[in-house]
């Protein structure tokens, strides 16, 4: 599948809201399973709110991607690296909380690059985007 295929809103919008159901659940999962350390907790916790915060991102994606031409493939773009980043950082912490070693051993700096570069992409998208006609 390529970008330009990505640049679905309907697809980026069901995506957005099970990705933030899914930190919903995290968030739920680790405040009640880890209230005996403290410092698990933290990490854990962390990792819910970027997968939140990213999440919530997701749904900008599904605004910014019906844009078409240049900045919907920037915006699908944006929408990929958040989706990496969310999997690479927060998943990452998610396993080393609970098990005690990350699931990919430094991976979680690179998912933090990614949710980095899906900002810059979405910028770049928000530039492009043209102005649309308005309803008169």
């Amino acid at each position: 599948m390529n970008i330009a295929a990505l640049a679905s809103p309907r697809l980026w919008a069901a995506m957005a809201a099970v990705i933030c159901g899914l930190a919903v659940l995290m968030g739920a999962y680790g405040w009640h399973s880890l209230e005996g350390d403290a410092d698990l907790r933290d990490i854990f916790m962390l990792a819910v709110q970027y997968h939140m915060w990213h999440g919530l991102a997701l749904f900008v994606i599904a605004w910014l991607s019906d844009a078409g031409g240049r900045a919907g493939k920037f915006a699908a773009a944006a929408g990929a690296a958040f989706l990496a980043g969310i999997f690479l950082f927060s998943v990452n912490l998610y396993v080393q909380a609970t098990a005690g070693d990350p699931l990919v051993p430094g991976m979680v700096p690179v998912g933090g690059f990614a949710l980095m570069a899906g900002w810059a992409l979405l910028a770049i998208s928000c530039l492009l985007r043209g102005p649309k006609a308005s309803a008169g």
